[in-house]
């Protein structure tokens, strides 16, 4: 008979991976990772197909801790998109000065 796998388990948090993100346990894989997936319409078998070392009940892991803390993890995704963005102006912006 296969082990029981307490759910609580599959997520986690350390201070020392990715700033105390949630992250898929016994990874580098965070839950905003997996959402961002999701929001383009990948369903959850082909998130884990992304990553071979993810099953398919941490990615649904993932979207449960998601769904309890949508506010929170949409908060942190839009910070990131935010600072994405102010990168990728700030490449340009110096990508342009540097051209005669």
């Amino acid at each position: 008979m296969a082990a029981t796998i307490d759910i609580g388990t599959l997520i986690t948090r350390d201070p020392k991976i990715r700033g105390g993100q949630p992250i898929i346990a016994g990874t580098g894989v965070t839950v905003r990772r997996i959402v961002r997936w999701y929001r383009m319409g990948e369903d959850p078998e082909q998130i884990a197909d992304h990553y071979g070392h993810v099953a398919l009940a941490q990615v649904h892991a993932a979207l449960a801790y998601y769904h309890a803390n949508q506010r929170q993890v949409d908060a942190g995704i839009a910070a990131e998109e935010a600072e994405e963005e102010r990168l990728e102006r700030e490449w340009y912006e110096q990508r342009a000065k540097a051209q005669p």
